[in-house]
């Protein structure tokens, strides 16, 4: 690359990976996208598979920092980096751990998750996207909402994160849509918008009836030849749904902002706004980026011999 790659951001979750090279006035110079997330990765394949997806970004003369956040963490991950504990701050520089690795041209840090006592709840990953919002909006106070695989309800004061709750949504539509009975209904790439919002209704009237009415999908194809699309549809609005249910104290009459990628985003934006919130969608990769800048920005050391 003619720009020279300042530092390189990721992003490192069970299943994937995604890395940023970022250049000289913070702005992303490439990304790439792998699926050799955490849980298929032994400690030692880590700095291997790092270095297959990032280096032809490296150069021998200079060491350039690596900032990572999400399971890479985890204790199962390439070292463990201990959660800050609520109330924190989303990202202190202070916590980052430091990973020996072999190879000279990089210098690993690991960004800690927050851990919640009462109730008990764990987050890696989200955090960063929270300290990236607030480095763009340092006077936030109200509540965040991260969709994915597990979904966030986090509320932050003062800079803070002061507690939050997590939801398997993202988890439980990935299984039923691929690995239950609704596999046969919902196995489509198509979507319709107008199914998605009144499952949406329908959950949120009635949260309790969540198991039946996934069930129901199933005859409705069945005997009304529902098409495939308006079932998948409906899947995700019943269980979004009922996860709107649950938070309601959280949305409603709050100032609200949703961090993720564009398809997760919309889908609570729209279900939101169906119920008279008017959130605010920040985008989930320049969030991780600017949660992890300043830990780049610190002196760096040199990478030693694992």
């Amino acid at each position: 690359m003619m720009t020279t790659i300042q530092w390189i951001a990721l992003d490192w979750g069970t299943t994937n990976l995604s890395a940023y090279a970022i250049g000289e006035n913070s702005e992303i110079l490439d990304s790439i996208h792998s699926d050799k997330g955490m849980a298929a990765l032994t400690p030692e394949e880590f700095e291997p598979v790092l270095l297959e997806v990032v280096g032809n970004w490296l150069r021998t003369d200079r060491v350039t920092p690596v900032i990572a956040c999400g399971m890479v963490g985890a204790q199962q991950g390439w070292m463990e980096a201990p959660y800050s504990e609520t109330p924190c701050m989303p990202v202190a520089s202070e916590t980052a751990v430091s990973v020996a690795t072999k190879d000279p041209r990089i210098s690993v840090q690991i960004v800690p998750g927050v851990c919640q006592r009462t109730p008990e709840d764990v987050m890696r990953g989200e955090e960063t996207q929270i300290a990236g919002y607030l480095a763009h909006d340092p006077r936030f106070n109200g509540m965040f909402c991260l969709p994915g695989t597990h979904s966030k309800w986090v509320r932050v004061e003062n800079g803070k994160i002061q507690s939050f709750t997590t939801f398997m949504t993202g988890e439980m539509f990935g299984l039923l849509s691929k690995h239950s009975v609704l596999r046969f209904c919902t196995n489509t790439k198509g979507w319709d918008d107008a199914a998605y919002l009144d499952a949406v209704d329908v959950a949120m009237l009635d949260p309790g009836g969540l198991t039946g009415k996934l069930f129901s999908l199933r005859p409705q194809s069945l005997l009304s030849k529902t098409p495939d699309d308006v079932l998948k549809s409906k899947l995700s609005g019943l269980l979004i749904g009922t996860e709107l249910a649950a938070t309601r104290e959280h949305w409603i009459n709050k100032d609200i902002v949703i961090i993720g990628d564009r398809e997760n985003a919309r889908l609570y934006q729209t279900a939101l706004a169906s119920c008279g919130t008017n959130p605010l969608i920040f985008d989930g990769a320049k969030a991780i980026i600017e949660g992890l800048r300043p830990i780049a920005k610190l002196p760096q050391r040199v990478a030693e011999l694992a």
